[in-house]
Protein backbone atom coordinates (compact mmCIF):
# COMPACT_ATOMS: atom_id res chain seq x y z
CA UNK A 1 0.00 0.00 0.00
CA UNK A 2 1.05 3.30 -0.67
CA UNK A 3 1.32 6.27 1.88
CA UNK A 4 -1.99 7.52 0.37
CA UNK A 5 -3.81 4.26 0.48
CA UNK A 6 -2.83 3.90 4.25
CA UNK A 7 -3.92 7.34 5.34
CA UNK A 8 -6.93 7.32 3.57
CA UNK A 9 -8.12 3.65 5.19
CA UNK A 10 -6.97 5.10 8.51
CA UNK A 11 -9.06 7.90 7.90
CA UNK A 12 -11.84 5.56 7.15
CA UNK A 13 -11.53 2.87 10.02
CA UNK A 14 -11.27 6.17 12.21
CA UNK A 15 -14.06 7.59 11.49
CA UNK A 16 -15.79 4.01 11.27
CA UNK A 17 -14.92 3.69 14.86
CA UNK A 18 -16.65 7.28 16.31
CA UNK A 19 -19.56 6.37 14.60
CA UNK A 20 -20.10 3.25 15.73
CA UNK A 21 -19.46 3.99 19.23
CA UNK A 22 -22.36 6.91 18.77
CA UNK A 23 -24.75 4.46 17.52
CA UNK A 24 -23.55 1.64 20.34
CA UNK A 25 -23.76 4.34 22.96
CA UNK A 26 -27.84 5.28 21.30
CA UNK A 27 -28.70 2.06 21.03
CA UNK A 28 -28.38 1.38 24.46
CA UNK A 29 -29.57 4.92 26.06
CA UNK A 30 -32.91 4.28 24.05
CA UNK A 31 -33.10 0.77 25.62
CA UNK A 32 -32.20 2.21 29.00
CA UNK A 33 -34.56 4.79 28.77
CA UNK A 34 -37.53 2.48 27.42
CA UNK A 35 -36.98 0.72 30.52
CA UNK A 36 -36.80 3.50 32.95
CA UNK A 37 -40.40 4.53 31.95
CA UNK A 38 -41.97 0.97 31.52
CA UNK A 39 -40.50 -0.22 34.95
CA UNK A 40 -40.61 3.42 36.41
CA UNK A 41 -38.67 3.17 39.98
CA UNK A 42 -39.90 5.81 42.42
CA UNK A 43 -36.20 6.32 44.05
CA UNK A 44 -35.51 8.05 40.68
CA UNK A 45 -37.91 10.98 39.91
CA UNK A 46 -36.01 11.18 36.68
CA UNK A 47 -37.39 7.91 35.51
CA UNK A 48 -40.05 8.22 32.84
CA UNK A 49 -39.53 11.73 32.14
CA UNK A 50 -36.49 13.05 31.29
CA UNK A 51 -36.10 12.55 27.58
CA UNK A 52 -32.73 14.49 27.53
CA UNK A 53 -30.79 11.07 26.48
CA UNK A 54 -33.69 9.71 24.25
CA UNK A 55 -32.90 13.25 22.18
CA UNK A 56 -29.43 12.60 22.09
CA UNK A 57 -29.78 8.66 20.86
CA UNK A 58 -31.98 10.30 17.98
CA UNK A 59 -30.12 12.28 16.94
CA UNK A 60 -26.80 10.24 17.09
CA UNK A 61 -28.66 7.61 14.87
CA UNK A 62 -30.10 9.94 12.66
CA UNK A 63 -26.16 10.81 12.12
CA UNK A 64 -23.97 8.45 13.16
CA UNK A 65 -25.62 5.72 11.08
CA UNK A 66 -25.48 6.37 7.61
CA UNK A 67 -21.73 7.25 8.25
CA UNK A 68 -21.09 4.27 9.38
CA UNK A 69 -22.66 1.74 6.89
CA UNK A 70 -20.95 4.28 3.98
CA UNK A 71 -17.56 4.11 5.31
CA UNK A 72 -18.20 0.51 6.03
CA UNK A 73 -19.02 0.29 2.09
CA UNK A 74 -15.99 1.86 0.89
CA UNK A 75 -13.69 -0.23 3.38
CA UNK A 76 -15.24 -3.54 1.92
CA UNK A 77 -14.99 -2.06 -1.81
CA UNK A 78 -10.94 -1.39 -0.66
CA UNK A 79 -10.55 -4.76 0.31
CA UNK A 80 -11.70 -6.49 -2.57
CA UNK A 81 -9.69 -3.99 -5.06
CA UNK A 82 -7.21 -4.94 -3.31
CA UNK A 83 -6.25 -0.91 -2.40
CA UNK A 84 -5.91 -1.99 1.24
CA UNK A 85 -4.46 -5.91 2.32
CA UNK A 86 -6.05 -8.78 4.62
CA UNK A 87 -2.72 -8.21 6.78
CA UNK A 88 -1.69 -4.65 6.71
CA UNK A 89 -0.65 -2.76 9.41
CA UNK A 90 -3.67 -0.09 8.99
CA UNK A 91 -6.18 -2.69 8.98
CA UNK A 92 -5.50 -5.15 11.72
CA UNK A 93 -4.01 -2.02 14.44
CA UNK A 94 -7.18 -0.51 13.50
CA UNK A 95 -9.39 -3.42 13.72
CA UNK A 96 -8.11 -4.18 17.12
CA UNK A 97 -7.85 -0.46 18.52
CA UNK A 98 -11.70 -0.74 17.31
CA UNK A 99 -12.57 -3.64 19.57
CA UNK A 100 -10.53 -2.17 22.22
CA UNK A 101 -12.34 1.40 22.64
CA UNK A 102 -15.71 -0.92 22.28
CA UNK A 103 -14.46 -2.90 24.91
CA UNK A 104 -13.81 -0.16 27.73
CA UNK A 105 -17.03 1.58 27.00
CA UNK A 106 -18.92 -1.76 27.07
CA UNK A 107 -16.41 -2.39 30.74
CA UNK A 108 -17.67 1.05 32.01
CA UNK A 109 -21.51 0.58 30.93
CA UNK A 110 -21.69 -2.67 32.87
CA UNK A 111 -20.07 -0.88 35.88
CA UNK A 112 -22.48 1.59 36.20
CA UNK A 113 -25.48 -1.11 35.50
CA UNK A 114 -23.86 -3.30 38.60
CA UNK A 115 -23.34 -0.23 40.54
CA UNK A 116 -27.00 1.29 40.23
CA UNK A 117 -28.34 -1.92 40.94
CA UNK A 118 -25.89 -2.33 44.46
CA UNK A 119 -27.46 0.95 45.24
CA UNK A 120 -30.88 -0.24 45.39
CA UNK A 121 -32.08 -0.32 41.57
CA UNK A 122 -34.71 -2.81 40.41
CA UNK A 123 -33.45 -6.36 39.83
CA UNK A 124 -35.82 -6.40 37.20
CA UNK A 125 -34.47 -3.37 35.43
CA UNK A 126 -30.87 -4.40 36.43
CA UNK A 127 -31.36 -7.72 34.07
CA UNK A 128 -32.90 -5.78 31.42
CA UNK A 129 -29.93 -3.26 31.01
CA UNK A 130 -27.41 -5.70 31.72
CA UNK A 131 -28.80 -7.89 28.70
CA UNK A 132 -29.23 -5.22 26.82
CA UNK A 133 -25.30 -4.68 27.32
CA UNK A 134 -24.40 -7.93 26.75
CA UNK A 135 -26.56 -8.18 23.18
CA UNK A 136 -24.58 -5.19 21.90
CA UNK A 137 -21.08 -6.27 23.12
CA UNK A 138 -21.84 -9.59 21.53
CA UNK A 139 -22.84 -8.15 18.23
CA UNK A 140 -19.55 -5.52 18.01
CA UNK A 141 -16.91 -8.25 19.73
CA UNK A 142 -18.71 -11.26 17.69
CA UNK A 143 -18.50 -9.14 14.01
CA UNK A 144 -14.70 -7.41 13.88
CA UNK A 145 -13.31 -11.24 15.51
CA UNK A 146 -14.89 -12.74 12.60
CA UNK A 147 -13.63 -9.51 10.15
CA UNK A 148 -10.10 -9.61 11.35
CA UNK A 149 -9.66 -13.54 11.07
CA UNK A 150 -11.48 -14.42 8.01
CA UNK A 151 -9.24 -15.65 4.95
CA UNK A 152 -10.76 -14.43 2.22
CA UNK A 153 -12.06 -10.88 1.94
CA UNK A 154 -12.02 -10.41 -1.65
CA UNK A 155 -15.33 -12.75 -2.54
CA UNK A 156 -18.64 -11.54 -1.04
CA UNK A 157 -19.44 -12.70 2.42
CA UNK A 158 -22.70 -14.29 3.72
CA UNK A 159 -22.31 -13.45 7.65
CA UNK A 160 -21.12 -9.83 6.90
CA UNK A 161 -24.33 -9.53 4.70
CA UNK A 162 -25.96 -10.94 7.74
CA UNK A 163 -24.56 -8.85 10.38
CA UNK A 164 -25.05 -5.98 7.71
CA UNK A 165 -28.85 -6.35 7.76
CA UNK A 166 -29.38 -7.64 11.32
CA UNK A 167 -27.32 -4.71 12.69
CA UNK A 168 -29.84 -2.30 10.39
CA UNK A 169 -33.01 -4.07 11.50
CA UNK A 170 -31.91 -3.55 15.22
CA UNK A 171 -31.04 -0.14 14.79
CA UNK A 172 -34.42 0.90 12.38
CA UNK A 173 -36.49 -0.89 15.37
CA UNK A 174 -34.24 1.01 18.11
CA UNK A 175 -34.77 4.32 16.34
CA UNK A 176 -38.55 3.88 15.51
CA UNK A 177 -39.86 2.70 19.61
CA UNK A 178 -37.68 5.66 20.13
CA UNK A 179 -40.67 8.12 19.17
CA UNK A 180 -43.27 6.12 20.79
CA UNK A 181 -41.51 6.79 24.64
CA UNK A 182 -39.74 10.76 23.80
CA UNK A 183 -42.09 14.09 23.48
CA UNK A 184 -42.68 15.51 20.47
CA UNK A 185 -40.40 18.44 19.76
CA UNK A 186 -43.61 20.97 19.94
CA UNK A 187 -44.31 19.77 23.72
CA UNK A 188 -40.49 19.93 24.19
CA UNK A 189 -40.64 23.62 23.97
CA UNK A 190 -43.97 24.50 25.55
CA UNK A 191 -42.35 22.22 28.96
CA UNK A 192 -38.94 24.16 28.70
CA UNK A 193 -41.15 27.67 28.35
CA UNK A 194 -43.23 27.00 31.06
CA UNK A 195 -39.92 26.27 33.07
CA UNK A 196 -38.46 29.63 32.38
CA UNK A 197 -41.85 30.69 33.54
CA UNK A 198 -41.35 29.14 36.57
CA UNK A 199 -38.09 29.82 37.19
CA UNK A 200 -38.84 33.76 36.83
CA UNK A 201 -41.37 32.69 39.82
CA UNK A 202 -38.94 31.55 42.01
CA UNK A 203 -36.75 34.63 41.25
CA UNK A 204 -39.72 36.29 42.46
CA UNK A 205 -40.62 34.23 45.49
CA UNK A 206 -37.10 34.63 46.62
CA UNK A 207 -37.32 38.84 46.09
CA UNK A 208 -40.28 38.03 48.37
CA UNK A 209 -37.95 36.61 51.01
CA UNK A 210 -35.56 38.63 51.43
CA UNK A 211 -38.60 41.61 51.40
CA UNK A 212 -40.18 40.17 54.59
CA UNK A 213 -36.46 39.05 56.01
CA UNK A 214 -35.47 42.57 56.05
CA UNK A 215 -39.03 44.28 56.29
CA UNK A 216 -41.17 41.77 58.46
CA UNK A 217 -43.75 41.83 56.75
CA UNK A 218 -44.96 40.85 53.31
CA UNK A 219 -44.80 43.26 50.27
CA UNK A 220 -48.65 44.32 49.21
CA UNK A 221 -47.69 44.40 45.63
CA UNK A 222 -45.00 43.76 42.72
CA UNK A 223 -44.42 47.30 42.63
CA UNK A 224 -43.66 48.37 46.27
CA UNK A 225 -41.25 44.65 46.06
CA UNK A 226 -39.54 46.76 43.03
CA UNK A 227 -39.45 49.78 44.59
CA UNK A 228 -37.44 48.45 47.94
CA UNK A 229 -33.68 49.28 48.48
CA UNK A 230 -33.20 45.97 50.13
CA UNK A 231 -34.71 44.01 47.42
CA UNK A 232 -32.61 43.32 43.92
CA UNK A 233 -33.95 41.41 40.93
CA UNK A 234 -34.04 41.22 36.88
CA UNK A 235 -37.44 42.61 35.92
CA UNK A 236 -37.60 40.34 33.02
CA UNK A 237 -38.34 37.99 35.90
CA UNK A 238 -42.05 39.82 36.53
CA UNK A 239 -43.06 38.62 33.17
CA UNK A 240 -43.59 35.39 31.10
CA UNK A 241 -40.46 34.72 29.21
CA UNK A 242 -42.06 34.55 25.48
CA UNK A 243 -45.70 36.24 26.12
CA UNK A 244 -44.68 39.22 28.82
CA UNK A 245 -47.86 38.58 30.43
CA UNK A 246 -47.62 39.88 34.16
CA UNK A 247 -46.86 37.27 36.50
CA UNK A 248 -49.53 38.01 39.55
CA UNK A 249 -48.72 38.22 42.69
CA UNK A 250 -51.23 38.13 45.33
CA UNK A 251 -50.87 38.39 49.24
CA UNK A 252 -53.24 36.05 50.96
CA UNK A 253 -52.69 37.01 54.39
CA UNK A 254 -49.65 38.35 56.60
CA UNK A 255 -47.54 35.37 55.96
CA UNK A 256 -48.98 33.53 52.78
CA UNK A 257 -48.88 34.54 49.22
CA UNK A 258 -49.27 33.04 45.82
CA UNK A 259 -47.73 34.20 42.02
CA UNK A 260 -50.47 32.79 39.35
CA UNK A 261 -49.58 32.61 35.84
CA UNK A 262 -51.01 30.87 32.55
CA UNK A 263 -49.15 27.67 31.93
CA UNK A 264 -48.76 25.64 28.83
CA UNK A 265 -48.61 22.16 29.58
CA UNK A 266 -48.71 20.05 33.18
CA UNK A 267 -45.36 19.24 34.47
CA UNK A 268 -47.43 15.97 35.64
CA UNK A 269 -45.73 13.42 32.77
CA UNK A 270 -47.15 10.10 34.07
CA UNK A 271 -50.18 10.09 31.55
CA UNK A 272 -48.50 11.53 28.15
CA UNK A 273 -47.21 7.87 26.87
CA UNK A 274 -49.56 5.34 25.86
CA UNK A 275 -50.51 4.42 29.44
CA UNK A 276 -46.88 4.12 30.76
CA UNK A 277 -47.43 5.38 34.44
CA UNK A 278 -44.45 7.55 34.95
CA UNK A 279 -43.22 9.33 38.34
CA UNK A 280 -44.27 12.66 38.37
CA UNK A 281 -41.13 14.94 38.53
CA UNK A 282 -40.46 17.70 40.58
CA UNK A 283 -38.62 19.62 37.67
CA UNK A 284 -38.94 23.05 39.26
CA UNK A 285 -37.28 25.01 42.27
CA UNK A 286 -39.51 24.74 45.37
CA UNK A 287 -41.44 21.81 43.54
CA UNK A 288 -43.91 23.93 41.89
CA UNK A 289 -45.68 21.42 39.84
CA UNK A 290 -48.75 22.73 37.75
CA UNK A 291 -51.57 21.72 35.29
CA UNK A 292 -52.05 23.13 31.80
CA UNK A 293 -53.81 26.49 31.69
CA UNK A 294 -54.28 29.54 34.35
CA UNK A 295 -53.08 28.44 37.50
CA UNK A 296 -51.58 30.16 41.46
CA UNK A 297 -48.68 28.21 42.85
CA UNK A 298 -48.70 29.02 46.67
CA UNK A 299 -45.12 30.91 47.49
CA UNK A 300 -43.19 29.66 50.09
CA UNK A 301 -41.83 31.80 52.87
CA UNK A 302 -38.12 30.48 54.42
CA UNK A 303 -37.80 32.40 57.25
CA UNK A 304 -41.62 30.66 58.55
CA UNK A 305 -40.51 27.26 57.67
CA UNK A 306 -37.54 27.25 59.16
CA UNK A 307 -38.42 28.60 62.26
CA UNK A 308 -41.47 25.83 62.47
CA UNK A 309 -38.10 23.14 61.75
CA UNK A 310 -36.39 24.72 64.81
CA UNK A 311 -39.25 24.79 66.69
CA UNK A 312 -39.89 20.90 65.93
Amino acid sequence: MSNKQNAKYAFYYLLSLVALVFMAIAVGMIAFSIIDKTLPDVLNYSNGNFDGPLRFAISALLIATPIFYFIFFLILKGLRKEEILKDSGVRRWLTYLTILVSSLIILGVFISVINSFLAGDLTSQFILKAGTVFIISAIVFSFYFYDIKREDVVKKDRIIKVFFWATLVLIAAAFIASWFFVESPKTARLRRLDQALVNNISTLESAVNTYYAAEKKLPDSLESLRAAKNVYFDSSALVDPETKTPIVYQKLNETDFEFCAKFRASSDTSQTKAGVTAVSYPAYPGDKNHTAGYQCLRGNLWALTTSAAVTK
